[in-house]
């Protein structure tokens, strides 16, 4: 199996520094990164291991349901799936992601929605970025046929 490789080059402090992430096994972008945006409500054009985390989740679980609704025995037509990955203070010190809630909206022939509630549910688990993200204390799920 592959290995994909990002690298971020930094310089300065948390405070004051910032860098750049690059996704360089794909080469498809360089993107900004700093703590005191990571923190901020508004992102402000830069990005996050949160948000990069979320892309990941929302990505690899996509494929894990449709691998699961297959299996099943339906057809998935199209998934909407995003990812809020959240950042507050770890009791021990510093931070930790605190929760990921995973929402899908999906069409889908050949399952009816308890199906489809039981191939979500799979595909959570199943999914490997959900396994690595093990150590977060709530992954939930709002599945839903449209």
């Amino acid at each position: 199996m592959p290995t994909r490789t990002a690298r971020t080059a930094w310089t300065g402090g948390l405070q004051d520094g910032s860098g750049q992430v690059e996704l360089a096994s794909s080469g498809v972008g360089k993107y900004d990164v700093s703590f005191p945006k990571r923190s901020a409500e508004d992102a402000d054009g830069t990005t996050s291991p949160e948000e990069l985390i979320a892309a990941a989740h929302s990505s690899c679980y996509a494929m894990a349901l449709s691998a699961q609704i297959g299996n099943a025995g339906g057809t998935p037509e199209s998934l909407d799936v995003s990812a809020d990955v959240t950042l507050g203070p770890d009791p021990a010190g510093g931070f930790r992601i605190t929760g990921i809630k995973l929402t899908v909206r999906g069409r889908v022939s050949g399952l009816d929605a308890d199906g489809f509630a039981a191939a979500a549910a799979a595909a959570k688990a199943g999914c490997p970025v959900s396994k690595a993200l093990a150590g977060v204390d709530e992954i939930s799920l709002d599945a839903a046929l449209v």
